[in-house]
């Protein structure tokens, strides 16, 4: 099974306990001298003018393509429009569901009869389906008809299985020097992402036009099931998720994006093939992706490629919007979630996002409350009142809509999470009462800079970034305009929109309750995430801002980190 982790933006550091962070000038040290070239925002932005070729197939498909470095490597980054927020109703987890089927093969990778396989899956649907229909009639269901049809249905699984080639598609990458092959599912995105020697571009084109023209998703029911195991041990078995699912369903009541990316058990367990096939032709077309490769390529080649295996897969039409919007908040509201484990507190305030100016200096405010061992709500509650063990950040669940700022703590025994959240909105106040020092807010412009700089070393960072801007804003450059809108966030800004935002109650949403020791939590991030940040999907901390998970993955590992720096 493919490992997933859906971090869309760049995380900055972030204040934890049993962690160290390596520190924020160090880590701008390492920067700067990898990167020297791109000392600041505006030197990257200049820099990446001339280097980012963009091609547009007649289909609508994009591709952005730069040529750095010596070794002779290139990574690539495939990202579709789709993620959770786009499940249909009654379908939740369908999005992340499809990322895990997409490595399953085609009707040439990965059977050894295409014909006979693909009677074999239309007959374990028709099994699969009336299965579901007789448990539906709950104690009017035929035990014996049920037997029957389980037994037709593991009858087919075998026969299946005598016909497939496991793990086909990947291993053809691995075994042509693959590295990082992964995937993940978002609340906005889904990304496929690997590294190839530069000689094997034209294997990568083959395979991903391969399986977006003829996807076959074998091995559905088995893989539902585990997807649904997922959803047992990151969510309903995990303190922190279940918590942070709550959150989500409490701040939007109406919104898409209050449904986890790993969706609920019963929308699992009665979702079909039939249903992904639908959802598959709705979204996962050329028209709706974004490719990105970054290294030892010739752009010139890569337009070619891209056009002989790409150029000829029809476009579709326009995939549809979430139409409903959330209706504003007209007060606090508490839920309080029950769990064997410590006590925790999340508290989420509604808020904009880019290109929203308040986006960016949100992320100034994150960085300023916890950022490091020097943060303002770390020092508070961690160092001088001790009322905490453990304090983060984040902004989640995603970047196309409107979502949230939150922040989240531990209680230190024998403090409570009253203490806690007193705590958090006293330092709230307490930044829009107060001018912020100079000194502080270049601190915090140096930390913003360092977290730009340092994932785009890699051919995967730049990649990822590049492709997060692209399909989220429409264009790669805002990656430079949101960039220089961190630097010219000023204090005024920060205190105005500290007034606004937090002492208003009716945008607080505030849960306490229990959760484990299992902490997950990633570093802020910028828009741009998720934050699943899925990883894949699921309910955890979006890894890619702060927090908290994403369907699939750990706890930290939900969303692609914010704007400015999102990529994977």
């Amino acid at each position: 099974m493919i490992r997933r982790s859906v971090s869309d933006r760049a995380p900055h550091p972030v204040a934890r306990v049993r962690s160290p962070r390596v520190t924020v000038l160090a880590v701008a040290a390492a920067v700067l001298a990898c990167v020297a070239n791109f000392a600041t925002p505006l030197a990257l932005a200049q820099a990446l003018e001339g280097k980012v070729t963009r091609i547009t197939l007649d289909n609508g498909m994009r591709f952005l393509v730069v040529r750095r470095g010596t070794a002779p490597v290139f990574a690539a980054e495939l990202r579709f429009r789709v993620g959770s927020v786009d499940d249909p109703g009654g379908r939740s987890g369908l999005a992340h569901l499809f990322e895990h089927l997409a490595f399953k093969g085609t009707s040439t990778i990965g059977t050894r009869d295409a014909r006979k396989e693909a009677e074999i899956l239309d007959a374990m649907d028709r099994a699969a389906i009336n299965l579901m229909l007789e448990k539906d009639r709950g104690e009017k269901a035929d035990p014996k008809r049920l037997e029957a049809l389980r037994g037709d249905l593991e009858s087919l699984s075998k026969k299946l299985q005598e016909l497939t080639v496991k793990d086909e598609f990947s291993q053809i990458l691995t075994g042509n020097g693959a590295v990082g092959l992964n995937a993940s599912t978002s609340s906005d995105l889904t990304s496929y992402v690997v590294a190839l020697p530069a000689n094997r571009l034209e294997l990568w084109c083959l395979l991903e036009s391969a399986r977006l023209r003829d996807p076959v998703l074998r091995e559905f029911y088995s893989e539902r099931d585990v997807v649904m195991e997922e959803r047992r041990m990151r969510v309903d078995n995990q303190p922190q998720g279940k918590m942070y699912e709550q959150l989500l369903l409490s701040a939007f009541q109406a919104h898409p994006y209050r449904v986890p990316t790993v969706g609920f058990m019963s929308d699992l367990e009665h979702v079909t093939r039939p249903q992904a096939l639908e959802f598959r032709r709705s979204f996962y077309t050329p028209n709706n992706a974004v490719g990105t490769l970054v290294g030892d390529i010739d752009p010139a080649v890569v337009e070619r490629l891209v056009r002989r295996y790409f150029g000829d897969i029809p476009a579709g039409p326009e995939p549809p919007a979430p139409a409903t919007a959330e209706p504003s908040q007209t007060g606090e509201r508490r839920t309080v979630v029950e769990f064997d484990a410590e006590p925790e507190v999340m508290i989420a305030f509604h808020k904009a996002v880019w290109p929203s100016p308040d986006d960016p200096v949100f992320a100034v405010i994150d960085s300023l409350l916890t950022s490091g061992r020097t943060s303002r709500l770390f020092r508070r509650l961690v160092l001088e009142t001790r009322v905490a063990s453990d304090v983060y950040s984040m902004q989640v669940p995603g970047d196309r809509y409107p979502n949230l700022f939150g922040i989240g703590a531990t209680p230190r025994a024998p403090h409570t999470a009253s203490e806690v959240e007193a705590g958090i909105l006293q330092e709230l106040r307490r930044l829009g009462d107060e001018p912020i020092p100079e000194r502080e807010l270049q601190k915090i412009r140096n930390q913003l800079r360092a977290s730009f700089l340092y994932p785009l070393r890699s051919n995967q960072g730049l990649a990822g970034q590049l492709s997060f801007y692209e399909i989220i804003t429409g264009d790669w450059k805002n990656l430079n305009a949101y960039a220089s809108a961190l630097q010219a966030a000023t204090g005024p800004q920060v205190q105005e929109l500290s007034r606004r935002t937090f002492r208003h109650p009716r945008g607080r949403l505030a849960r306490s309750g229990r959760r484990d020791a299992c902490r997950n939590r990633g570093g802020h991030s910028f828009p741009g995430s998720g934050r699943d940040a899925a990883g894949s999907a699921g309910a955890h901390l979006p890894a890619s801002r702060h927090v908290l998970p994403e369907a699939g993955e750990n706890p930290a590992t939900q969303r692609p980190p914010g704007l400015p720096l999102r990529g994977s």
